[in-house]
């Protein structure tokens, strides 16, 4: 009789009106990745991109590698994963229904407000979380020991912009900080605040949102006011278009426009066309950069693997999204064990290669900032380019930009 290594049943079909993704295999032994992603509601841009990096990662492993070699078993993957409708009742509802049904490995949802409840599921019940969905600093900074990030943490992501600030021409003087209140965009204000004083630079203005918004003009006349060299905002995918809306209807004008979400994704230049012409933003990969490593090979090849597979658009989440999968195929292979204790470990002593780049976490279980830091991306004729770091860039930063009027 064939052993199926579930680490969970299929009840996962019980719960009432929703359908889990990936179809199980016929024959063999499986190991299934659970957890929710926003497929609906209004997280649901980036958590789309997230599923379709998992869906990727999965179907090169089984496909192309044959599974995952386990202590010398081989294993395929089945992606069990359900749309939480960007609502953390409803995702950590979820989350605890396949905790109890016996899932032990799990992929994190996204934003960070959707990590943090749901990822304290999976660590209460001793479970693994491998997610790139959220890098509010807590958490990593609440004692989690089974729960891994691939990004840093929230308040060490600016060191790369900042860099980039100070190499400016002409010089960059005074920054304007726009963030929401939520736990991801103000430990990112505060790590932004920090690298930008350590600089030398003026803070003109640090201004909290509130989580939803939909109107900034008021913050805009003091922005006007302000008059900086850049404006930072640290705000979700559709606070991102709703600030650089305002800004072209208000005639704010910025030698430098930097917005944390939002600018990645395709739906950004949909609603603002040309005005999207030189904004700036974070971005954790790009496939233009030199990786390489055992799965998919090169950063160029995993674009090309995608785009030969999947129809949707892709940005740096793919990616991240197909690297947790890659790395729990990692761990899985460097314990030679489905056992959770020897994986956690592996996982928090995983240093390797791969096509997303140089895989470390803290203690904490962030990203490693020295080698999983975030690039910096500007929005060129239409395409995004790497402008940042020195060591990843292919094309200079476009500065000061036009003004509004001058980008139609």
């Amino acid at each position: 009789m064939q052993r199926r290594t579930i680490l969970k049943s299929g009840g996962a079909m019980m719960l009432a009106g929703l359908t889990p993704l990936g179809a199980a295999f016929a024959q063999g032994q499986e190991i299934v990745l659970g957890g929710s992603v926003p497929m609906t509601g209004d997280s649901a841009e980036t958590g789309l991109n997230l599923l379709r990096g998992y869906e990727c990662a999965v179907k090169f492993i089984n496909e192309e590698m044959g599974g995952v070699d386990v202590g010398g078993t081989r294993y395929t993957l089945r992606l069990d994963l359900f749309d939480d409708a960007s609502d953390p009742s409803r995702g950590t509802t979820l989350i605890q229904r396949q905790v109890d049904e016996g899932v032990n490995f799990f992929l994190g949802s996204f934003p960070s407000r959707m990590v943090l409840p749901t990822a304290s599921i999976t660590e209460a019940a001793g479970r693994v979380m491998v997610q790139a969905g959220g890098a509010a600093d807590d958490i990593f900074t609440q004692g989690r020991r089974r729960v891994f990030g691939l990004y840093p943490r929230a308040s060490r992501q600016f060191i790369s912009p900042v860099n980039l600030f100070r190499s400016l021409e002409p010089s960059v003087e005074r920054i304007s900080i726009l963030y929401t209140n939520s736990p991801y965009a103000s430990a990112q204000a505060r790590g932004a605040e920090a690298a930008i004083r350590e600089a030398g630079i003026e803070l003109a203005d640090l201004i909290e949102l509130p989580t939803s918004v939909n109107d900034v003009t008021n913050v805009l006349s003091q922005i006007r006011a302000s008059n900086p060299d850049v404006l930072i905002c640290l705000t979700a995918d559709e606070t991102s278009i709703l600030i650089a809306r305002q800004m072209v209807q208000t005639d704010t004008n910025v030698p430098l426009l930097f917005q944390s979400l939002g600018p990645q994704n395709a739906a950004y230049t949909d609603a603002l066309g040309s005005y999207a012409e030189g904004v700036t933003t974070l971005a954790a990969w790009s496939e233009n950069v030199a990786y390489s490593g055992n799965y998919f090979g090169t950063a160029t090849e995993f674009a090309n693997y995608y785009r030969a597979n999947f129809d949707r658009q892709m940005t740096y989440h793919m990616a991240a999204g197909a690297a947790c999968v890659c790395t729990i195929a990692e761990a899985l292979k460097t314990a030679g064990t489905v056992e959770i204790d020897p994986v956690t470990e592996a996982l928090r002593n995983t240093d390797f290669e791969c096509f997303y780049g140089h895989i470390r976490f803290t203690p904490e279980g962030d990203g490693d900032p020295d080698l999983m830091g975030t690039i910096v991306l500007q929005i060129q004729n239409g395409e995004r380019v790497v402008i940042a770091p020195d060591g990843a860039k292919n094309a200079e930063p476009v500065y000061p930009v036009p003004n509004w009027r001058d980008r139609t």
